[in-house]
């Protein structure tokens, strides 16, 4: 991710998350980080998806991964992940986490088939109060 896709990002973040959505600053500042990694998916000159992870060895977690409503469910999400998956790989990471709503049974079916379990819940944890699953996904070194 580079900062001319932050505009597209924000609009995807507005449509996929209206109540709970990050904004433009945010995205802003993970960008200026070091341990931060940001991908986007794009097709043609549109962001489709976008994935973030923050990784401080032996810790990675998973900031934010979302694809456009269109795209959902062909393969982007996947692949975003993946790219965050290798960046914590080679960073010498040793797990990665992240969270996910509990109600998302797509995002955790996907996260499941990546590697990823559940660990723990935290309810209330979104801003309207809806739970959030904890996963975890141990990797090894390359």
């Amino acid at each position: 991710m580079r900062w001319w896709h932050i505009s597209q990002v924000a609009q995807l973040e507005e449509e996929l998350f209206p109540g709970d959505r990050w904004s433009v600053e945010q995205f802003w500042g993970e960008l200026a980080q070091p341990t931060r990694r940001y991908v986007v998916a794009i097709d043609g000159e549109d962001v489709i998806g976008y994935a973030g992870v923050f990784v401080l060895p032996p810790q990675s977690d998973v900031q934010t991964i979302a694809v456009s409503a269109l795209r959902q469910g062909s393969g982007v999400g996947a692949l975003l992940l993946d790219s965050l998956v290798d960046h914590a790989v080679n960073s010498g990471a040793s797990e990665l986490m992240l969270e996910v709503r509990s109600d998302n049974e797509p995002a955790i079916a996907m996260y499941s088939r990546r590697g990823f379990e559940r660990i723990s819940r935290r309810r209330g944890y979104y801003p309207d109060g809806g739970d959030a699953e904890i996963m975890r996904r141990r990797i090894e070194a390359p």
